[in-house]
């Protein structure tokens, strides 16, 4: 009987140990897919979270404060010799010799080259003739004149006979000053067979050569050479309309150079008195003791003024400003996560920064990079705000 039943019942228990592992598989397959829907809608809730997060802008923020104490102003400007000379030939001829060249320091009066000129000699020599047969007529016609002046005393001769005598005397005399003078201008021309400098300086061109023929006038083309005088600088720079009433004759500036190490003390010698109306600046000179001559002429020239605070005014830099329809705004930071906007009128505009005359405080937290579409009460990410100025 018993082993009739084996057979049965092992049957059955292979049947529950099947269903067993189906209701295992079943309950595993549901506990899979209920952990991952779970992940993905967990995945889903993260993925919003960092989405809103991200919608915040982060910003950077200023405090609105007028600017320090010794505000500087820097400039760009170009040096210029204190006197600056092109020297042209003052006669025609070729060139003889030059004894300086490009470099060279000359006196005042010093020879910088000789033009041979055998054309104005050979006129100053006829004027020479010219003027020996002039004065030689004049004596005899003068001679005259006052003989028959003599005779015209004692009515020896007619009055109209001694008046033709005395006019031809007078006529011989304007001829022989005529000459005079004539000899004087070549003697002047022969003069300028010499060309010296017209003041100290340094020669900065020669464009001359021996032999080279030389036209008189400076529409000769280019000029023989050119001296600079260089003991001085000028130094011309354009100041800015907004800074133009805090510039004046006497305020002092440090002056640097690219190529020259070290700071030069200039001071201001001279102002346009206008303002330009094309590029609404103010031109002004500055002038640099320049003695030992280790400064050039024609140098790029970086000017420093130290302007001193010259208003209580809140500066902001200009990327701090939101341009909208109606007017300029500022977004500023009350609760230290959330905008307000503020309207604000400008004052002066220094390039990167601009003062306000209205709508702002000193003291004031103010998003220095607002977003374009930033809306009154929008939450910001601040990043810790930095004093401005």
């Amino acid at each position: 009987m018993s082993d009739s039943l084996l057979p049965d019942d092992s049957a059955a228990q292979s049947a529950m140990r099947a269903r067993r592992i189906r209701y295992v598989l079943l309950a595993s397959a549901v506990l899979i897919a209920a952990w991952g829907i779970g992940g993905r809608l967990s995945s889903r809730q993260q993925l919003a979270a960092e989405t809103l997060r991200a919608a915040i802008p982060i910003v950077t923020t200023v405090t609105a404060a007028p600017a320090p104490d010794g505000e500087s102003l820097v400039l760009a400007g170009s040096t210029q010799a204190f006197s600056e000379a092109a020297i042209y030939a003052r006669t025609s001829g070729y060139v003889k010799s030059w004894s300086t060249d490009i470099g060279a320091h000359v006196r005042k009066g010093a020879v910088l080259a000789q033009i041979d000129t055998p054309d104005i000699d050979q006129q100053f020599r006829q004027a020479q003739a010219d003027l020996e047969n002039a004065r030689a007529a004049y004596l005899i016609t003068k001679t005259t004149n006052d003989r028959w002046q003599g005779l015209l005393a004692t009515d020896s001769v007619s009055k109209q006979d001694a008046e033709q005598k005395s006019a031809e005397a007078a006529i011989k005399k304007a001829a022989l000053e005529s000459a005079e003078a004539n000899l004087a201008r070549l003697r002047e021309l022969q003069g300028f067979k010499r060309i010296t400098a017209p003041f100290d300086g340094v020669v900065t061109q020669r464009a001359v050569d021996i032999g080279a023929l030389v036209a008189a006038g400076q529409n000769a083309g280019t000029p023989l050479f050119r001296v600079a005088d260089i003991h001085r600088l000028r130094i011309f720079t354009q100041v800015p309309e907004s800074y133009a009433t805090q510039v004046g004759v006497g305020l002092a500036a440090e002056v640097t150079f690219d190529g020259r190490p070290g700071h030069y003390k200039a001071a201001i010698s001279s102002t346009a008195q206008a303002i330009d109306p094309l590029t609404r600046t103010l031109q002004i000179e500055l002038q640099l003791d320049n003695a030992h001559g280790i400064l050039l002429s024609g140098a790029y020239a970086r000017i420093h003024f130290n302007l001193g605070a010259q208003s209580t005014l809140p500066r902001i830099p200009v990327t701090a400003v939101l341009f909208r329809p109606d007017g300029l705004w500022v977004a500023l930071v009350t609760d230290g996560h959330h905008a307000h906007l503020e309207k604000i009128v400008p004052g002066r505009d220094f390039g990167s920064e601009m003062e306000a005359t209205e709508g702002l405080k000193s003291g004031d937290v103010v998003i220095a990079n607002p977003p374009d579409s930033l809306a009154e009460g929008a939450e910001v990410r601040i990043v810790p705000a930095k004093a401005h100025g």
